[in-house]
């Protein structure tokens, strides 16, 4: 057998240079101090607004029919402009089109008013660019599944590009709330459950989109996904150590390691507190304790909300003083309460010295992103290609690793020659494969008769020429989300006379109940929507074996299906190559390699769960109703077999230095695959509660038969550290158990994977952060 060395470590802390946009110096600051010493209070006030420029009928964000604007860009702008909303990416336009008139606006910006400032352009990102005709890739959620950041880094730089070339400047994106129920609609956006894999994937697309000028937003800060019972907007009620030790970690490591430049807040509540006006969070966490000097963006009408939806603010006035007083710099996607400061500064309600801060965020900001110096006399892009051969192979690469095998009774790989029956809602439609953000769903779907614009074969198309059109026969069954079973006659009939049942069935991604999954479409049950679940029940009678595939941007609690099919393949919309990853994956031309980002629920009523939990919160003995999943974190299987090794960990290590791991895994197996190495730890006795299993290392790797890798993993002792009982971030000394395998496992599978490590010290964490992360510079 041959061996090979793999080295896992923390995050490479990003590097200062041109390429982040940050000319540091005493003449970069005294140009912005100067600029804002020319300022009239209405020239400020403009540079912390945004400007939509929207038509009626459109809604693509919360509660957007509320808030009509007559005003003219023109009109608006007089005074300058802080940022301009979604120039491309609220319908379908041409984009060298747009682009020659954002030259125009921009130039007219330049020379038409006092100042002469460019606006920062800023669109969403999370899925790809969300404009008509660019590429479209997997979801977050896929991205975790992958449980690779170096692919979400290419990705990223990928989109960061197109954005760059269309002259957008700061990109929505991405989403680093922990997933912690999967009945909340926003978890398609989201990366995992696991607090170090949403930070390890998040900074990682923070840097390659960082890598192209554009400046990434990392979004809601904080506590949004732990609303109560799942529900969009729903108040937040979790404990300190839960914010500290589960919820912040991602945004701090996207920030620290990855130099984050923008931060959004989150529309919730944090017991009785909404975000938007919380110093505690917006300054006292993000600036004071982790250094952040970029700037806070608002979540889209997020400082009225204060007024309107969380009546802690008497008027729009109110709500903008709390806000801007919290640390929030810019309003966004306009000014509907932040055009109200400077009558709050003419009455004395407010500082002005509060608005000079946030001026000076966005200026330096716009210093960093070259817009300072920008004149706009160059030529816009007459042709640029959003759609590209790279794009779309970073796409299918994306699509091919983050598609989850969960269950095979050795029915897949499909056989050659086989008659195969496709089946189910998602098998025929393009949008199954996207999710809530992306363009086709979000923007595409209110513009009837608009062509897609993109290639974006169907799994039915995919499947028909990876096995041949004469051996696929198709039936849809029923809808997404609806109680028409009309179609079940045919759908048996079809199953009926093949070898195989492939069904595909799944979620509808929308927005505000258009669809099953997506920002406010929350579930009460987890069951698969409308009557899926019948139909593959009536399929299953037939007796023909049944592959399931899941296409959803949520886990369904599909325990019945693990039990009777023949397989069941999870894809959380696989983007606009899902459908070739698919197809590949039930041919064998794809060995499956995705491991489960949250894990797959056994009931509705056993949420909220994550694997991170304490030895009582499984249930077992102590309840009728256990919360076990029926499939853990971590899972996924693969074509092959990977036999696990020699996992050797020093005997000791100071809390304030780093666990050496190594760990040996063969590829037992007959074909080539690649496997995800996952180290969890165990604090085997702490002052608090800790989880049965935490994520501490990860590693893709790709083996051929027979070969082994030696696997090693770097762990700073901080990734173990918690909240004690006086809320300091502590790593405290004592046993802590050490797990290596392809998945989480609350106990050790194989006496040789099961070790400890003793920690002989105790440090307080912000001594340790300084040891082992970068100084904010």
């Amino acid at each position: 057998m041959t061996e090979v060395h793999a080295v896992v470590d923390g995050p490479v802390p990003a590097q200062a240079g041109p390429e982040h946009g940050r000319p540091d110096g005493h003449d970069g600051e005294a140009r912005v101090r100067e600029l804002l010493g020319r300022m009239t209070i209405e020239e400020k006030i403009a540079q912390l607004v945004g400007f939509w420029e929207k038509e009626d009928g459109e809604a693509v964000a919360p509660l957007q029919g509320e808030f009509g604007d007559s005003s003219k860009l023109e009109e608006f702008s007089r005074h300058g402009l802080g940022h301009l909303t979604r120039a491309y990416g609220t319908r379908p336009l041409d984009a060298a089109q747009r682009a020659s008139w954002l030259w125009k606006f921009q130039r007219d910006l330049v020379t038409g008013t006092r100042l002469g400032i460019p606006a920062i352009v800023h669109e969403e990102c999370l899925t790809g660019l969300s404009a008509w005709k660019a590429a479209t890739f997997p979801t977050p959620l896929a991205w975790g599944a992958a449980f690779n950041p170096e692919l979400v880094t290419e990705m990223a730089a990928a989109i960061g590009a197109s954005m760059r070339a269309l002259g957008v400047h700061q990109g929505l994106s991405p989403v680093l709330d922990v997933i912690r129920d999967p009945r909340w609609g926003r978890v398609d956006e989201c990366v995992a459950e696991d607090p170090y894999l949403v930070g390890t994937i998040g900074t990682s697309y923070v840097r390659g989109l960082q890598s192209q000028g554009v400046h990434a937003t990392l979004k809601h800060f904080a506590g949004y996904s732990a609303s109560r019972a799942g529900r969009n907007f729903a108040p937040v009620h979790i404990g300190r150590r839960e914010l500290a030790d589960v919820l912040l970690p991602p945004f701090e490591m996207a920030i620290l390691d990855g130099d984050a430049r923008s931060v959004m807040h989150s529309y919730t509540e944090i017991d009785g507190v909404p975000v938007a006006a919380d110093p505690t969070m917006l300054t006292g966490i993000l600036r004071d304790q982790w250094g952040f000097d970029g700037t806070v963006v608002a979540d889209y009408y997020g400082v009225a909300f204060l007024n309107l939806l969380h009546h802690v603010a008497s008027d729009h006035a109110d709500a903008a003083g709390q806000a801007l007083t919290a640390g929030l710099d810019v309003e966004l996607p306009t000014g509907d309460a932040y055009l109200t400061l400077g009558e709050s500064v003419r009455t004395g309600r407010l500082d002005e010295a509060l608005i000079d801060r946030a001026v000076l965020r966005v200026l330096r900001q716009k210093r960093d992103l070259g817009l300072l110096d920008a004149t706009f006399d160059d030529e816009p892009p007459q042709a640029i290609d959003l759609d590209s051969p790279e794009h779309r192979s970073i796409a299918r690469r994306l699509a091919e690793e983050s598609i989850v095998l969960v269950a095979n009774r050795d029915a897949l790989p499909l056989p050659a020659g086989r008659r195969v029956a496709l089946i189910g809602p998602n098998a025929d439609r393009q949008s199954a494969l996207f999710g809530c953000y992306s363009f086709l769903n979000h923007v595409l779907v209110q513009h009837p008769g608009v062509e897609t614009g993109i290639d974006v074969p169907t799994v039915l198309d995919a499947v028909r020429a990876e096995f041949g059109g004469d051996l696929v026969t198709w039936a849809r069954g029923c809808d997404v989300d609806d109680d028409d079973r009309s179609g079940f006659d045919e759908a048996v009939a079809t199953a009926s006379g093949a070898d195989v049942a492939v069904l595909v069935v799944g979620d509808h991604a929308g927005l505000f109940g258009r669809g099953t999954v997506g920002e406010g479409c929350d579930r009460e049950d987890l069951e698969l929507p409308g009557v899926q679940r019948q139909l593959v029940e009536a399929v299953l009678a037939t007796g023909t074996p049944v592959v399931l595939v899941l296409v959803t941007g949520r886990p369904y609690a599909v325990g019945w299906a693990l039990a009777r099919c023949a397989a069941v393949v999870q894809a959380f919309f696989p983007g606009e190559e899902g459908a070739g990853a698919i197809a590949g994956v039930l041919s064998g031309r794809v060995n499956p390699s995705g491991r489960l980002p949250v894990s797959l629920p056994r009931s509705a009523g056993a949420q909220p769960y994550s694997y991170l939990h304490p030895t009582l919160g499984t249930g077992n003995e102590v309840t009728n109703l256990p919360a076990t999943p029926v499939a853990p974190f971590g899972h996924g299987l693969s074509y092959t077999t990977f036999a696990y090794s020699e996992l050797t960990v020093p005997s000791t290590t100071p809390t304030s230095g780093a666990v050496e791991v190594t760990v040996r895994v063969t590829n037992t197996g007959a074909f080539a695959g690649d496997d995800v190495v996952q180290l969890y730890g165990r604090d085997v006795v702490a002052s608090v509660t800790r989880p049965v299993a935490q994520l501490l290392g990860y590693r893709r790797v790709h083996l051929e038969p027979g070969q082994s890798v030696t696997v090693e993993l770097t762990v700073p002792t901080t990734r173990l550290a918690f909240s004690d009982r006086t809320f300091t971030r502590v790593v405290e000394p004592g046993d802590v158990e050490l797990r290596g395998g392809g998945r989480v496992r609350p106990t050790p599978a194989r006496p040789d994977l099961g070790t400890r490590v003793a920690l002989a010290d105790q440090l307080v964490l912000q001594c340790i952060v300084e040891a082992w992360r970068p100084l904010k510079r």
